[in-house]
């Protein structure tokens, strides 16, 4: 099917935005920084769906299904919550003549500090220092060296992805003293605070030389699993994944065999292959993982940050550029 020409936005006034989430409330943002333009918040996939048939645009995340464009023949512009835009058929887009535009770069620093979070909660033994807490326990001072916190000065992490998230991550590693090595698809393009910058083919050698792994990149059909059996074995067996990034990067039941096995230290997980997590999943209960609930971009401006780009984008379609902020599609 070829492409279709893209839709145009009508007026101000005329323009209907649906703002889809399960928990973010969009309005007052809306509100104080646009007038003109009607809007109808919807927190359920059945309401989205009711609502979609006659919106101009979409501000949407995981309550989106690609079935949707087949009904909203007035659908102009799904402006992304979320960075990654894996949910999205980019190809059914382009045929429906829908444009599409992420929200990259708004949780960066967030993010970031999240990854390093669960670095620094893994290594110094924060998670079982709560653990302890919950069990009114004082743990005693511990003689075997192995069993210790550890210190990050020193330490090499390894991130995946060099993106916005990974460079603002590796300008953190670099305050504690870390090397940095980190892959991207062009390391040409390089990064500040990175030491060495490789391409993504030469993972397998960078991962025996990490003490940190740390995943930031999007998912793709090249970076599914990424994270599987052969590659988790190159690691250190005192090396700690954290990830970032999607579940999917990690091949799940390969991490939990690696983790059982004490083949790695332990995982700092904000991500996991299915959302939630399975209640009988064995990475509850492992006293070496870390899991927070797909939380590292969750911050307490997030939603006026979103709308900030929404209007550019909007700005941007009712003056006819072509071009839009984070564009994808």
């Amino acid at each position: 099917m070829p492409d279709a020409l893209p839709r145009a936005l009508p007026p101000r006034a005329q323009t209907k935005i649906v703002f889809a989430h399960a928990a973010y409330t969009f309005d007052d943002a809306f509100q104080r920084k646009i007038a003109g333009a009607s809007f109808v918040p919807v927190r359920t996939p059945a309401d989205l769906e009711r609502e979609a048939a006659d919106a101009h645009v979409i501000v949407v995340s995981g309550l989106w299904r690609n079935e949707l464009l087949d009904q909203a023949k007035r659908l102009v512009l799904v402006q992304s919550i979320s960075a990654g835009t894996d949910q999205y058929d980019k190809a059914r887009f382009r045929a429906a003549g829908v444009r599409l535009a992420s929200a990259q770069g708004v949780n960066a620093r967030a993010v970031a500090e999240h990854a390093l979070a669960l670095t620094l909660a893994l290594t110094r033994l924060i998670h079982t220092g709560r653990d302890n807490q919950a069990k009114r326990h004082w743990r005693p001072m511990i003689g075997d060296p192995a069993r210790r916190e550890e210190v990050l000065g020193g330490k090499t992490m390894l991130i995946v992805g060099l993106g916005g998230i990974g460079q603002r991550l590796a300008r953190l590693a670099k305050a504690f003293d870390m090397t940095v090595l980190a892959t991207r698809r062009d390391p040409a393009r390089g990064g500040d605070a990175v030491d060495e910058v490789h391409p993504d083919s030469a993972l397998a050698d960078l991962l025996p030389r990490a003490d940190v792994v740390v995943l930031t990149c999007p998912l793709t059909p090249q970076t599914e699993k990424l994270i599987d059996g052969p590659a988790l074995a190159r690691m250190k067996p005192t090396a700690y994944l954290v990830n970032v990034a999607r579940g999917r990067v990690v091949d799940e039941a390969a991490l939990i065999a690696a983790l059982e096995g004490k083949r790695i230290a332990g995982a700092g997980l904000d991500v996991t292959a299915a959302e939630p997590l399975a209640e009988t999943s064995p990475l509850w209960a492992m006293p070496n993982v870390l899991i927070t609930p797909h939380s590292a971009g969750e911050t307490r401006l997030y939603e006026a940050d979103v709308v900030d780009i929404l209007l550019d984008n909007l700005g941007r379609l009712e003056r006819g550029e072509t071009t839009l902020r984070n564009e994808i599609v």
